[in-house]
């Protein structure tokens, strides 16, 4: 079987040179360390290639803009697919540079540039407008947080979450007041979920002894000692 050609950054020029040749423009390549100038009258177009879309990639295209408003990066078309999260993500950091994105895609011989995207001013307040309920979510998250007790950065440990927080208070009034029914919970500061919680029952930390009552159970009595600072927040409360 014929071994594939290794891409290299030099067999993306000439695709992206035939587009805008289409588009009337004078293409030149290796300009003044720009890899890529294409020229419309006074308008100046610059092209920067790579293999990957990567940091120094973004840098190399940003410093073009002082250059020029008009600055495009062009890679080679990913292999995964164009409607996964992933390339969104990218394309969102690409837009927010204020940068054009160009993919070159190979069919045999045959190779063609595409433009993805044409650089455009980054409109941050709508951007921010079209996140309102992932910001609602974070600020609600933290409102129902009574501290700090997770580490930035963590992916492998246990994350404390608003929900889990709310648990571990009503196990401690439990641990410490005995049998008591939602209502009075929830006098006692436990917030309207209170019943959501002891019913669903996601840790296994309550046990219904009557209609109504509950208290906590042995494994509830264990498992909230793995957290003594709000262990001893809510019991001093």
């Amino acid at each position: 079987m014929k071994e594939m050609k290794k891409l290299l950054e030099v067999d993306l020029y000439k695709p992206i040179q035939s587009y805008f040749l289409g588009e009337e423009y004078e293409v030149y390549g290796e300009v003044k360390d720009c890899d890529i100038a294409a020229v419309k009258g006074d308008e100046l177009v610059i092209i920067e290639l790579k293999l990957t879309l990567s940091v120094d990639l973004l840098i190399q295209a940003a410093k073009r803009q002082r250059l020029t408003d008009q600055v495009y990066i062009a890679i080679p078309k990913p292999k995964y697919r164009l409607n996964s999260r992933r390339w969104a993500d990218k394309c969102h950091l690409v837009r927010r540079l204020e940068l054009g994105l160009i993919v070159v895609s190979y069919s045999g011989k045959y190779a063609k540039a595409e433009i993805i995207f044409h650089p455009t001013p980054f409109n941050r307040r709508k951007s921010i407008g079209q996140s309102k309920q992932k910001r609602a979510a974070i600020m609600k998250e933290i409102n129902g947080r009574s501290a700090d007790f997770n580490v930035g950065g963590s992916n492998q440990t246990k994350i404390m979450t608003a929900y889990k927080e709310n648990s571990i208070q009503i196990a401690c009034y439990l641990q410490k007041s005995g049998p008591l029914s939602p209502k009075e919970l929830i006098q006692m500061g436990t917030g309207e979920k209170t019943s959501t919680i002891i019913t669903k029952n996601y840790y296994g930390w309550f046990k219904r002894i009557k209609r109504g009552t509950y208290v906590i159970s042995k494994k509830g009595v264990q498992e909230i000692k793995e957290y003594p600072d709000l262990m001893r927040y809510y019991l001093e409360k």
